[in-house]
């Protein structure tokens, strides 16, 4: 009855039917990936003596293999999206379960043999992803009509936020204070089976037929056209300075914390899920006003706020702001907020400005350079982190360190990321002005209503 209700709802919306697939999909999809690809792996990279540059290796390989996608687009439109889909996602699925053994074995191979074949895990799982993920922007996009897709995006980001909220307090309720090698078994054995679970969905979204004109055409791709069309140049552009700032910084952020005697896994995983309750208050900020003001704008609005974070981790690490729970919380909440509405407007910018014509090669060649970058920056700054392991210098409680020096970096490359937004050209997109006074209002209205009444 409840899934019925769902799907009228979703049709009254303007969306097509069956699309309540892809959104379960993607709640259990979240349910395994933020454990594989997420703090969780990483908290168990830290148990086994990793160094900041082996977790940006891990933080970097997901998205630096995404490089797959450009000879993968041409093969998408023989195979068909979902058949395309379902084999990587299969393979994931295979992977993880393998995962979920290395625990059990690690006390018996030792600590560097156990790491080493968790990356070789982690890279097959990311290989199987690299490839199949070039299906699934085109397959959505042809799916859902233009004037929805910022819906479809809010609705989506709410359906992974919010289980990631809710697969973060269950891992972080499983490992507890001190995790041991039977619970991060756990742990993974969790991931790969609600990865099962979102394959069963994915078979049922349904199919789009890839147009005719690029199914027959056998001529070569014109990447360099592709690059100089300037509207995309530009998005472009935007994605590298940002993949750049925001690459690794969840692993950073959690090895700094990790670094922290009073935070341990189980308190470093509850702070992070406050950034996926920041993330869903995006379908309460962003619902309506996505479509209506357009991707630029908010873009905008994100980065400010992007700065502004980077420059309070400056301060949390030097000692001038505190290191408490709470505080460190609500960050992580901003953080969460931040990430979800930078994703989503970029993406929603993509979808708009891409055309129809070559639009998988288009997507690969965005999704590439967001995710290879994403995939080199945090290796390259975990380099830098790891070279700068003996800088420290200060006054009393103010102590200047390689996490300042780290931060201090990424906030002059979302000052880039925001110059560059500004030479962004969005058609139907409004004013930032506007956006911001009604923004502002929404504090006012949400008092007025639970204001009593006398």
């Amino acid at each position: 009855m409840f899934g019925i209700k769902v799907k009228d709802s979703l049709l009254r919306l303007g969306f097509p039917d069956g699309i309540q697939n892809a959104f379960l999909f993607g709640i259990f999809n979240a349910f395994s990936f933020q454990i594989v690809l997420g703090t969780p792996v990483i908290l168990y990279a830290k148990t086994l003596g990793a160094s900041e540059t082996v977790l940006g290796v891990i933080s970097g390989m997901m998205p630096l293999l995404v490089v797959l996608q450009i000879p993968a687009a041409s093969y998408v439109v023989r195979v068909g999206y979902k058949k395309f889909v379902l084999a990587g996602w299969g393979t994931r699925v295979f992977m993880i379960f393998l995962m979920s053994i290395i625990p059990l074995i690690g006390s018996l191979i030792g600590h560097v043999s156990t790491l080493s074949v968790l990356l070789m895990l982690l890279f097959l799982f990311n290989l199987s992803r690299g490839i199949s993920s070039c299906a699934w922007l085109p397959w959505i996009t042809s799916l859902v009509p233009e004037k929805h897709r910022g819906k479809y995006l809010m609705i989506d980001s709410a359906c992974v936020n919010a289980s990631s909220l809710v697969i973060f307090i269950v891992v972080a309720l499983i490992l507890g204070k001190i995790p041991e090698s039977w619970k991060f078994s756990l742990v993974f054995l969790v991931s790969a089976v609600n990865g099962f679970v979102s394959l069963l969905f994915l078979k049922k979204i349904p199919e789009v037929e890839t147009p005719d004109q690029v199914r027959v055409s056998a001529a070569p791709v014109p990447w360099g056209e592709i690059i100089e069309y300037k509207p995309f140049k530009r998005v472009l552009i935007v994605n590298f300075f940002w993949s750049i700032g925001y690459g690794g910084l969840t692993a950073f952020i959690a090895a700094y914390l990790k670094s922290i005697e009073q935070f341990n896994e189980m308190l470093i995983l509850l702070t992070f899920a406050c950034s996926y309750i920041g993330g869903l208050c995006n379908i309460w900020l962003f619902w309506s006003r996505l479509d209506h003001y357009g991707s630029k704008p908010i873009l905008q609005i994100t980065f400010l706020l992007w700065i502004i974070l980077m420059i309070s981790w400056v301060l949390v690490t030097c000692g001038l702001l505190p290191r408490w729970v709470v505080f460190i919380g609500v960050l992580q909440f901003l953080i969460g907020l931040a990430s979800s509405a930078s994703n989503m407007a970029l993406t929603r910018l993509a979808m708009c400005i891409v055309p129809v014509m070559g639009r998988n090669h288009f997507f690969a060649l965005f999704s590439v350079v967001g995710n290879v970058t994403q995939g080199i920056a945090p290796v390259l700054w975990g380099i830098l982190i790891d070279s700068m392991s003996g800088v420290t210098f200060g006054h009393g409680h103010f102590t200047f360190n390689k996490f300042s020096i780290f931060f201090g970096l990424v906030a002059i490359v979302f000052i880039v990321t925001l110059l560059s937004i500004r030479k962004i050209e969005e058609p139907k997109s409004l004013a930032l002005d506007k956006l911001l006074q009604e923004l502002l209002l929404v504090p006012t209205k949400f008092w007025f209503r639970f204001w009593p009444r006398t």
